[in-house]
C-alpha cells in the first residue's frame, strides 16, 4: 500500500490506483466524461484535472496518472494531491468552456435532458458565460442501426463508444474519422452496428449524441416510475430497471450487479418494450366450430371443467414455456399433481436435462464470476455470443488479459474471440482428453443446449462431466431458457410413469395445459388450455385461452443459469382482463374441484419456500448436489446451435416490430457474406 494526502486527509492506497480512484477512496467527487471504469484510458476529456504539490506547476489528468507515478515531499512527506485549489477550479471552468464552445446548447429538445452528465457538470463545474463568438461546427447525424439514434453535433469526442465496441463488445463497430475539430464518430461507411450490445453506447455517451432511438421524443426521465427487475430473455438472470409511465413500459435499462452482468445487457434485454404491448392477450377466448371467439372466465372455466371432469389423470398434462416464474409452475405443478396426473414438462426443447442426477449436473457450476479466474475454457455446442451476450462479452474481457486458451467444439461461429476450433460433434469430444491444451489450474467446460437437446443429450452431458473430472475442472451448463432452472428446481418434469413435453405434444394426453410454451408444436387432438401473454403458436393452437402477464406486470422469482434465486417487481399492470398466472390456477382450481393451498402470492411463496428452502434464498447460489450420471452412447450427428436467430426467441421478441427490423437486418449481413 500507498500513503498519499488527498485535501488534507491521509491514506492508504495501492500503488496501481489511478489519481481518480484514489480521490474517491478519500470521499472527493471528481468530475469525469470520457473517463469509465469497465473501460481502457483515453484521457480525452480533461476534466478530472486535480493539483499536485510537487509536480509539474500545472494541473495533472488523474484519470491517467497512478499513484505509484508520485514522488514524495522533500523529506519523505506522502505526496499531495488537491482537489479544490484555485488551479484546479480555474483549470475545470476552462476545460468546460472549451467542451460547450461547440456544444448546440439545445437541452430543452435532448433527451437526454435530466440524464445528461455535461448538463449536471456544466452547472457544478462551469462558468456563466463563454468568450466564444464564433459559429459552431456542424456535424452530420449518422445512420448506424435502428437501436442507437445520432445527434453527432453534440459529440464531445470522449470515445467511451469507440472503446466499448472495440474493448468489451469485441466487434470495432465505431471509431473516428478525422482530427481536431474535424473529428467525427461513425460506423464504416456508416452502415448499421452488429454487436448484440449495441444499446449500450447509449448508457455510456455523457452527452446526448447517442440516444435509443425507439425510446426518441417519448419521455423524460422525471416522469417515470422506476421498478428493478430482472431479465428474462436469456437464462442469465440480468439485473434491469423498468422505467413506466402510467401503465406503460417506457424503457428498460441495466442495473449494476458485478456477480451477473455488471452494467451491460443485451440489446434485446434492451429493446422488447414494443412487444410487450402488441398481439397482448386481454381477455379469454374458446374455440367454437374451428374458431376462436371472446369469452368470459366464468365460461372458460366451465369448458376446461367440462373436459377435465371427464379425463382420467393420467391423461391431463402440462407444458411450461421459456418465460414463467418459479411461482407460476410450482402453481401449475400443484394444480396437475392434485389432478393424478405426472405428465408435466418445462423442457419444451427437449433437453435431457433432469433433477435426478443432483442440481450440479444442470447449473453453470463455476458461476459467471468463475469465468475471471478460469485458466482455459472448452464450449461444447453453444454459441454464448447469441445465447448469452453479457455471458460472452465476460469471457472476452478474461480473454483480453492473455493465458486464456479457447477451444470450441460444435459449429464455428463468430464469438469476438479468437479460439481453436476442434470438431463439430460427440466424436471430436470423446476425444478431447487426449488433446494437447494448456488447461491450466482451473479449466471450464460450457455446455451448450445445442449439446443436450437431442437424443443422446444425457451422453454428452456425462462425458462432459468425465472431462471435467479428468482435467480437474468444472462442466457448466449454459441455458438459453429464464424459467428452466427454477423448473428443474422444483422438480416440473415428469413424474414415475410421466410423459415428457415432446410425447404430450404428440397426442400423448387427452386435455393440455400450456403455459406459455409457444416454442413446441402441439399436434391436433388435444384440448389445448394455453394460459399465457401472447397472441403466439401456442396461442393459435389454444381452444381455451386464459390472458395471463408479462414478466413486467408481476412479481416473480427467477433462477437464473448459474442457480442463483432473483426477485423482479411488478413494474406495470397486464391489459385487459389479463391476470397473474398463479392467480389464474388458484380461480380454475376452485372449478375443477381441486383447491389449491393459498389465496395470495406471500401464501404461495411460503408453501414454495417450505417445499424448497433454498428458494427463499435471494441474490444466493445454493451448491448443488451431484450424482453419477449415466453413461450412454453418443451419436455422430454434429452440434447444431439452439439460437439460430438471436432476435426472435420468444413470443415477446417476435411481437416487436424492432426485433424484427434487427433480425432482417442480421440476416441481411449472413447473406451478404455467404455471397
Amino acid at each position: 500500500m500507498a500513503k498519499i494526502i488527498v485535501d488534507g486527509k491521509e491514506l492508504d492506497v495501492p500503488p496501481e490506483f489511478t489519481l481518480l480512484q484514489a480521490c474517491e477512496e478519500a470521499g472527493a467527487e471528481i468530475p469525469r466524461f470520457c473517463f469509465h471504469e469497465r473501460l481502457s484510458i483515453a484521457g480525452n476529456c480533461r476534466m478530472c484535472l486535480v493539483e499536485v504539490k510537487g509536480g509539474p506547476p500545472k494541473p495533472s489528468a488523474s484519470c491517467a496518472m497512478s499513484v505509484r507515478d508520485l514522488r514524495p515531499g522533500p523529506n519523505g512527506e506522502p505526496p499531495v494531491v488537491l482537489t479544490n485549489s484555485p488551479m484546479v477550479k480555474k483549470a475545470r471552468e476552462g476545460v468546460m468552456e472549451f467542451l460547450l464552445i461547440n456544444h448546440p446548447l439545445d437541452c430543452p429538445i435532448c433527451d437526454q435532458g435530466g440524464e445528461c452528465d455535461l448538463q449536471d457538470q456544466a452547472m457544478g463545474y462551469g462558468v456563466d458565460s463563454s468568450r466564444y463568438g464564433e459559429s459552431k461546427r456542424a456535424v452530420e447525424d449518422k445512420y448506424i442501426g435502428p437501436l442507437v439514434k445520432t445527434s453527432m453535433n453534440r459529440c464531445i469526442h470522449c470515445t467511451r463508444c469507440v472503446r466499448f465496441t472495440a474493448e468489451v463488445a469485441g466487434t470495432g463497430d465505431m471509431g473516428a474519422i478525422g482530427r481536431g475539430e474535424d473529428m467525427e464518430i461513425t460506423t464504416y461507411l456508416e452502415t448499421a452496428m452488429t454487436s448484440e450490445l449495441q444499446g449500450n453506447v447509449t448508457d455510456l455517451c455523457p452527452v446526448g449524441a447517442l440516444l435509443p432511438k425507439p425510446q426518441s421524443f417519448r419521455a423524460r426521465p422525471w416522469e417515470l416510475q422506476k421498478t428493478q427487475s430482472i431479465d428474462v430473455m436469456d437464462a442469465l438472470g440480468s439485473n434491469i430497471r423498468i422505467d413506466t409511465r402510467g401503465r406503460e413500459v417506457m424503457r428498460i435499462l441495466p442495473r449494476n450487479n458485478d456477480l451477473v452482468n455488471e452494467e451491460w445487457i443485451s440489446d434485446k434485454a434492451r429493446q422488447i418494450v414494443d412487444g410487450l404491448k402488441t398481439q397482448r392477450l386481454d381477455r379469454p377466448f374458446v374455440r367454437e366450430n374451428g374458431r376462436l371467439r371472446p369469452a368470459s372466465w366464468q365460461e372458460s372455466f366451465a369448458a376446461i371443467a367440462a373436459k377435465v371432469k371427464g379425463t382420467q389423470g393420467s391423461r391431463i398434462g402440462a407444458i411450461a414455456g421459456d418465460l414463467p416464474s418459479v411461482e407460476e409452475l410450482f402453481a401449475l405443478k400443484s394444480l396437475i399433481t392434485s389432478l393424478g396426473s405426472a405428465n408435466l414438462d418445462s423442457r419444451q426443447d427437449g433437453t435431457k436435462l433432469d433433477p435426478r442426477y443432483g442440481r450440479s449436473s444442470y447449473l453453470f457450476y463455476a458461476g459467471i464470476a468463475g469465468i475471471d479466474t478460469a485458466t482455459s475454457l472448452l464450449i461444447v455446442g453453444s454459441n454464448p455470443r447469441r445465447e448469452a451476450p453479457v455471458l460472452n462479452a465476460r469471457i472476452r474481457k478474461r480473454w483480453l488479459r492473455n493465458d486464456f486458451p479457447i477451444a470450441m467444439i460444435g459449429e464455428k461461429v463468430d464469438l469476438t474471440f479468437s479460439y481453436d476450433y476442434w470438431g463439430a460433434g460427440p466424436d471430436t469430444l470423446a476425444d478431447a482428453g487426449n488433446r494437447q491444451f494448456a488447461w491450466g489450474a482451473k479449466p471450464m467446460i460450457i455446455v451448450g443446449q445445442g449439446a443436450l437437446a437431442r437424443e443422446d443429450g444425457l451422453a454428452v452431458l456425462a462425458q462432459a462431466a468425465q472431462l471435467a473430472a479428468r482435467i480437474g475442472g468444472t462442466f457448466n451448463v449454459l441455458h438459453t431458457a429464464a424459467a428452466r432452472v427454477g423448473g428443474l428446481d422444483i422438480g416440473f418434469v415428469p413424474g414415475e410413469g410421466g410423459l415428457d413435453a415432446a410425447a404430450m405434444a404428440k397426442g400423448g394426453v387427452d386435455v393440455l395445459f400450456n403455459l406459455g410454451a409457444d416454442e413446441i408444436d402441439i399436434a391436433s387432438g388435444p384440448f389445448v388450455v394455453y394460459i399465457g401473454s401472447h397472441g403466439d403458436r401456442g396461442a393459435h393452437r389454444a381452444d381455451v385461452i386464459l390472458p395471463g402477464a408479462a414478466y413486467t406486470e408481476k412479481s416473480g422469482t427467477f433462477v437464473n443459469t448459474e442457480g442463483r434465486v432473483q426477485m423482479c417487481d411488478r413494474a406495470a399492470f397486464p391489459p385487459g382482463d389479463a391476470r397473474e398466472e398463479w392467480a389464474i390456477l388458484r380461480a380454475l382450481s376452485d372449478v375443477l374441484g381441486k383447491r389449491l393451498s393459498f389465496d395470495s402470492l406471500t401464501a404461495l411463496r411460503a408453501r414454495l419456500y417450505e417445499a424448497y428452502p433454498h428458494m427463499a434464498r435471494i441474490d444466493d447460489v445454493v451448491a448443488g448436489d451431484a450424482s453419477n450420471l449415466p453413461a450412454g452412447t453418443m451419436g455422430h450427428a454434429p452440434f447444431i446451435n439452439a439460437v439460430q436467430d438471436f432476435y426472435l426467441t420468444n413470443p415477446i421478441a417476435r411481437a416487436s416490430a424492432v426485433m424484427a427490423e434487427c433480425s432482417a437486418l442480421a440476416k441481411g449481413r449472413v447473406q451478404q457474406a455467404a455471397e
